[in-house]
């Protein structure tokens, strides 16, 4: 059909190889195979008195043939035979598949089954191995339950006591899929990845089994689907099933945990199609995300500073606090007097953290969505050809522990720019509390381990955390230039003075008093332990 091309062997009466139209290879000079010749294989295994009849061993005639559909028989006589119907759909890359016996009553046994063994060598179809791999596994839909996938760092096996609804050979941005309308059961899967430099990135085998009516009345109904892991694509297949149940083909695209998934699958898939619609570069539609995301999670932004600028002006009244109890064992006493202080000023030190904590889902969001977008694909962005993997700007050619043989320039700015949005943040906060040593320390280690994280995902990934990370810097550039710290100093004497007014001279009052509270308690039963003791 228009997206796809479907070859066939006789031999096996299989598919012999899988073409999508509209992808290009890494030569972005043919179009994507995802496989052909001995790189996939699938035999049936019928039985009769003399036992399995393997249909990998026998060649099928092709009868019944036109442009999307091909009849595969294997006969017996003129007049049994078993006949594989492959109907390719319009514009689909869904293709039915019905195996159908005719007079074969007499020729195979009455067992209401055929068993399956279906293998496929996955091709490297990305530049890069290590990432292409880690989102290359075999995947499989529980009937009735969840979609769930052998590891795709290691090798992996199953053994599934119920039924399953379908299996899918799945690659970073592609996917083969066999789909049962009748369920496969007692399915047997493994996933052995292959070494770097082969050309493949995973040896697939399912060996399972379905339905099969030996007397012809009932066809096994099955489809395939050879094509992308587009999440509108997948989902759209889901109404062209044989049958009634949702297949939910849609999570071959691994969107995140479930809150990040909802984000991702009702407001980031719909937000990146609108903005493509536009004909906009890929580049620039990140672009427009990412200042879309920042406008939508500003309020948080702007009350996680005011909450660290509010103990940026209290810190005179700290160092006052932290002067009078130099010492070690007066450590409960400043801590109380401390916590008093917030309560008198009706400021919280973690009143920063629900802001921050709210922003989270949508910045994890793109973490699981970018990588996953294969319309980034062969799209080029300034000095990156391809924003789905890395722009290795170096490349040195042997492998170095944690980094590898290259070095990715969006990697690198985003890096650059977490370290000065670290180094401003501490700043402030310096300006307010004390930070501990190895908190601080900490701070400044994480974006240069970013390099060693990020290096080899891709392009795109970086590229918005490097824009996410250069709005942030100005934005709290623009929110210090713009924040009075004495009106707000103001402010808050204002509200101390009003809480006194309200509490009859006793500034208490809120989750800071309760802590208070708790504390002297706490310092209460500790002194009455001590008197005890000495008694």
């Amino acid at each position: 059909n228009n997206v796809a091309e479907i070859t066939f062997t006789t031999k096996g009466g299989r598919v012999y190889s899988a073409m999508l139209k509209d992808y290009m290879a890494q030569d972005k000079k043919t179009p994507v195979m995802l496989f052909d010749g001995d790189d996939a294989s699938m035999n049936f295994n019928f039985y009769n008195k003399a036992g399995a009849i393997q249909t990998k061993d026998y060649f099928f005639e092709a009868v019944n043939k036109t442009d999307s559909s091909v009849t595969m028989r294997l006969a017996a006589d003129s007049a049994s035979y078993i006949d594989f119907i492959y109907t390719l759909k319009p514009d689909s890359y869904l293709m039915n598949f019905e195996i159908k016996a005719t007079g074969m009553e007499d020729k195979l046994a009455s067992t209401k089954y055929v068993d399956i063994d279906w293998s496929q060598r996955a091709r490297q179809l990305e530049k890069g191995f290590t990432y292409e791999n880690r989102l290359s596994e075999l995947t499989y839909k529980v009937t009735g339950d969840n979609v769930d996938n052998l590891s795709a760092a290691k090798d992996d096996s199953q053994d599934l006591p119920g039924r399953i609804d379908w299996v899918a050979f799945k690659n970073q941005f592609f996917s083969s899929v066999l789909i049962a309308d009748q369920d496969f059961d007692k399915a047997s899967l493994t996933s052995t990845p292959q070494q770097e430099g082969s050309g493949y990135m995973k040896n697939y085998t399912a060996d399972m089994t379905t339905f099969f009516d030996p007397t012809g009345k009932q066809p096994t109904d099955m489809q395939f689907y050879f094509g992308p892991n587009h999440f509108k694509t997948l989902l759209n297949s889901n109404d062209l099933s044989l049958s009634q149940k949702d297949l939910e083909l849609e999570d071959l695209v691994y969107l995140g945990w479930p809150i990040i998934r909802w984000v991702n699958r009702w407001f980031t898939i719909n937000l990146f199609d609108w903005l493509s619609g536009w004909g906009l570069s890929m580049g620039v539609v990140l672009l427009l995300m990412t200042i879309i995301v920042k406008v939508l999670v500003y309020p948080a932004t702007y009350k996680s500073y005011m909450s660290s600028a509010k103990m940026r002006v209290l810190k005179p009244y700290i160092n006052e606090i932290n002067a009078k109890y130099p010492k070690k064992e007066d450590a409960l006493k400043k801590q109380q007097e401390t916590m008093a202080l917030y309560s008198k000023y009706g400021v919280s030190p973690m009143g920063g953290c629900l802001p921050m904590l709210i922003q989270m889902p949508v910045f994890m969001a793109l973490f699981f969505f970018v990588p996953n977008a294969i319309e980034l694909r062969q799209q080029s962005f300034l000095w990156a050809p391809d924003l789905s993997t890395y722009d290795d700007i170096i490349n040195w050619g042997t492998n170095i522990p944690l980094l590898g043989n290259h070095l990715s320039l969006f990697c690198l700015l985003f890096s650059i720019t977490n370290i000065l949005n670290t180094m401003y943040t501490m700043k402030q906060q310096d300006m307010g509390q004390q930070q501990m040593p190895g908190m601080k320390l900490m701070m400044y280690i994480m974006p240069v381990m970013f390099i060693f994280i990020f290096n080899g995902y891709s392009s795109g990934l970086n590229y918005y955390y490097f824009i996410s990370g250069l709005i942030g810097i100005l934005t709290m550039v623009i929110l210090r230039k713009t924040t009075d710290e004495k009106k707000l100093l103001a402010m808050l004497e204002a509200r101390k003075e009003k809480k006194n007014q309200k509490n009859g001279g006793n500034p208490g009052g809120g989750l800071m008093a309760k802590l208070e509270a708790l504390q002297k308690e706490q310092e209460r039963l500790q002194q009455e332990r001590m008197n005890k003791g000495k008694k």
